[in-house]
């Protein structure tokens, strides 16, 4: 494919067409895949060829999606999972084994949180968190046996930014695989692989999807390591549907004009709520006041479209704000064309402890807030009476 910019490729990128030259790709509904002779199956399934087999190792649509992340963020290969945390187990479950340790940034998802935590144990895998504004403690974190770093930028909920180049400069100096999770940012407004990163990780639910619709995961990079997550993912089976990946695949066509609005309107609510008297934090990268304010502006096109805010009140003063929104809705989601509100405390962070919390950042009156795609002043206007029926 010729060399266009981030939109043109978005768009234009697809796999060829059936000899009914679609302009738009089908959606290829088939669990299976049939072949002319025993020697053409054998010859799929010896890796002589490229035909497809079965849609749990691959399919036509999943195919044309992977393609487009690829081009997107500078992958030399990728594959498609059922879901972000698909992409997340798949990835440790191909690179880590018993014995290995990895090194991972505090401020994480919370199921992959308990993935370290529940599940590393019963295979004799370790981990060790460094703080997400503290990325100078790695190197004292490293051990014989750490085989990995894994981190999110910005990070969920508290939107605290790490610098890529630097952590992968200690990946090389160490030898260890650096895996990013850009789920936050996408691939228009970031590229961790550009900038150092082995493996990229979206959960394609969010932003890839845009409107709250169907989920999906991605794994980009390496193609020797993501050889190895495809095989894991190919034999467990949390591949990607057909119809999802369709859906994904013309989903990015709109990406970075989605993006480009998600980040207007997110910085408009974030510098008219800064000095709001009810809040004591608002956090956005694109903010002046953001404490990672110039890694931000280096290794982000724009801030994205999440911003944080800590409310005085505390934890019912939390929940009180949520309960009087109007037009932003509740739930766990994000990215969406929706703006949605979600008060960890209370819900996607309540099973860590209040020491826990505090240490990445999530404040009892923490609300994090996925600014989409309405009126900006309407959005403006929703969070401000639920901060004033709030107090």
């Amino acid at each position: 494919m010729e060399q266009y910019d981030f939109e043109t490729t978005a768009i234009r990128a697809q796999m060829e067409r059936s000899q009914n030259a679609e302009h738009s790709a089908p959606i290829y509904l088939s669990s299976s895949f049939v072949f002319e002779t025993a020697d053409a199956m054998r010859a799929a399934f010896n890796d002589e060829s490229d035909d497809f087999i079965y849609s749990r190792y691959s399919n036509p649509n999943t195919q044309e999606l992977v393609q487009k992340i690829c081009l997107l963020e500078g992958a030399e290969a990728g594959i498609a999972t059922a879901s972000g945390m698909a992409a997340v187990y798949d990835t440790f479950m191909a690179l880590l084994a018993a014995g290995d340790h990895v090194l991972s940034c505090a401020s994480v998802f919370g199921a992959t949180h308990t993935i370290f935590t529940k599940y590393f144990p019963k295979i004799n895998i370790a981990h060790s968190y460094f703080d997400a504004d503290r990325p100078e403690q790695i190197e004292a974190l490293i051990r014989p046996e750490t085989k990995l770093i894994y981190l999110e930028t910005p990070t969920n909920p508290a939107i605290s930014l790490i610098d890529l180049a630097f952590v992968a400069g200690i990946a090389r100096q160490h030898g260890l695989l650096f895996v990013v999770d850009n789920c936050f940012a996408t691939p228009y407004l970031q590229q961790p692989l550009r900038l150092g990163a082995d493996l990229v990780i979206h959960s394609a639910t969010k932003y890839m999807d845009g409107q709250g619709r169907v989920l999906g995961g991605a794994v980009v990079g390496r193609a020797d390591l993501v050889r190895e997550v495809y095989l894991f993912n190919r034999i467990t089976g949390a591949s990607m549907s057909p119809f999802n990946a369709w859906v994904l695949s013309k989903s990015l066509e709109t990406l970075a004009l989605r993006m480009d609005r998600h980040c207007e309107n997110a910085l408009f609510a974030a510098e008219a709520l800064q000095d709001h008297p009810a809040l004591s934090q608002v956090s956005y990268p694109f903010l002046p006041s953001h404490p990672q304010y110039d890694i931000a502006r280096r290794q982000m096109r724009a801030g994205g479209g999440i911003v944080a805010i800590e409310l005085k009140s505390g934890y019912e003063g939390g929940k009180k704000f949520m309960d009087a929104l109007r037009m932003i809705k509740i739930s766990p989601n994000l990215g969406d064309s929706r703006s949605i509100a979600t008060h960890p405390a209370s819900s996607t962070h309540c099973k860590l402890s209040e020491a826990e919390r505090l240490r990445v950042g999530i404040g009892p009156g923490l609300v994090r807030l996925s600014i989409g795609l309405e009126s900006k002043q309407d959005i403006l206007n929703d969070i401000l009476q639920a901060l004033e029926r709030a107090a």
